[in-house]
């Protein structure tokens, strides 16, 4: 045998001797040395937990000294919370029941406080009569492992993901179209009211537009009573599109209609439903939101109504005067619903006299493209331009020409659009005789 970079190495004549001597030299360690230095963690406890004894290794790995551990602390002391847990409702049992256990993943805490991710194999020692006598462990450091394991979840679930996108594109593009229309239809439906219903001093008016029959639209509107002289009335926009969409402006509506119920003021009632979607759907980690213009008319003794608006994030009311005049009425600070937990909501007023009208509206008009670039957007000053042009107009009068205008941007019409008009009508201008 020959000696390369102080290994032994055979020769080619053999040296049993030499090889004998060198397997000895290696083997001189104790016994008591091989316990303490073990590239391992060694423990024995008592059957009740209580550490009896404990190598110099594992005492290193947690930072801890032996006087301090043993008959101090018990194996459950070294674990995490989490460790302890499982330790006590399933390794400790499980032990006792079947008397070992191989390769258990735990984690113990450090005397720094960090924690340290083990292997934990453990065996009972029993005595001659088959009494239980203590609980042998070994102790494996699984840092370098459980830092692999993490990166290969991290590879795997992003494979997973992109899997699930590339599933999920494919199902929507092999969605049986036929199939879907009808249950949208029937869904669709039911998000808005058959009719408006008929209020006294007041003519309304209303326009859907939907960008695609074989998709659900977000866009909502209502209106009702909310005592025996006050009518509430919203419309707003969810956001998404789809039966998920649909899910969320149900629940706006029916939300809307229970807080106006319970508190009619504008500001109460987008906070009612801010709470809400908040609750459903960003707090649990699916952030949905909308946005929203809700008001409350109150009839007036002289024919005139006060009209009490909070928004929401969404796009300003439009007021037609009868004195051919038209303005946004600006509600600011308003955010979308549903986003943060607590949200403002400030509340504007006007009046409408005979021959004003009010109207509301969802981004869909405003966010027409006129131009073949995303960037050529139809927009709020090209609408105030329009809406001062018909001014004054009834409420019918003035959607049936926002209904012309709607169906002239074609294709560039991408969005649901829907328009609610409330208006007081102007004095019947009286008859002129012509003599006979």
């Amino acid at each position: 045998m020959c000696r390369t970079g102080g290994v032994f190495e055979p020769s080619e004549t053999g040296d049993e001797e030499a090889m004998d001597a060198a397997f000895t030299s290696l083997l001189e360690d104790s016994t008591e040395e091989l316990y303490e230095s073990a590239p391992c963690g060694y423990l024995s406890t008592l059957m009740d937990g209580t550490i009896a004894k404990i190598n110099a290794t594992l005492l290193d790995w947690l930072g801890l000294e032996h006087k301090d551990v043993i008959g101090r602390k018990r194996f459950a002391d070294l674990l995490t919370v989490g460790g302890k847990l499982y330790h006590e409702t399933h390794f400790a049992p499980l032990l006792r029941m079947q008397g070992e256990l191989r390769g258990i993943a735990l984690e113990m805490k450090t005397g720094s406080g960090g924690r340290l991710p083990v292997l934990v194999s453990s065996v009972i020692k029993h005595g001659s009569e088959g009494e239980p006598l203590l609980i042998r462990t070994t102790v494996f450091d699984a840092s370098d492992r459980r830092a692999y394991e993490k990166e290969l979840l991290r590879r795997r679930q992003e494979a997973e993901r992109a899997r699930a996108e590339a599933e999920q594109a494919r199902r929507q593009a092999e969605a049986d179209r036929e199939r879907l229309a009808d249950a949208l239809a029937v869904l669709q439906k039911s998000l808005l009211p058959d009719t408006l219903p008929a209020v006294p001093g007041l003519e309304t008016a209303v326009y859907y537009h939907t960008a695609s029959p074989d998709r659900l639209g977000g866009d909502f509107y209502d209106l009702f009573p909310v005592d025996g002289n006050r009518w509430a009335f919203f419309l707003g926009d969810v956001c998404g599109k789809g039966p998920q969409a649909a899910a969320l402006t149900s629940l706006t509506r029916y939300t809307l209609r229970a807080a106006a119920h319970h508190d009619p003021e504008p500001d109460a009632a987008l906070t009612t439903l801010n709470a809400v979607l908040h609750e459903r759907y960003t707090a649990s980690g699916d952030p949905r939101y909308c946005t929203c213009i809700f008001g409350v008319l109150e009839p007036g003794s002289d024919g005139r109504m006060t009209v009490r608006l909070g928004s929401g994030g969404h796009p300003p009311a439009l007021v037609l005067r009868a004195d051919g005049r038209a303005a946004f009425l600006p509600t600011p600070g308003g955010l979308l619903v549903g986003a943060l937990p607590t949200a403002p909501f400030a509340t504007a007023t006007t009046t409408l006299a005979p021959g004003d009208t009010l109207v509301l509206y969802t981004d869909g008009l405003t966010e027409a493209r006129t131009g073949p670039t995303r960037e050529s957007l139809y927009g709020e000053d090209a609408l105030l331009a329009f809406a001062a042009g018909q001014a004054p107009a009834a409420p019918r009068a003035v959607l049936s020409a926002l209904a012309d205008l709607l169906d002239g941007f074609g294709d560039g019409l991408n969005d649901d659009t829907a328009l609610l008009a409330l208006g007081i009508p102007a004095p019947a201008t009286p008859a002129t005789n012509n003599p006979r």
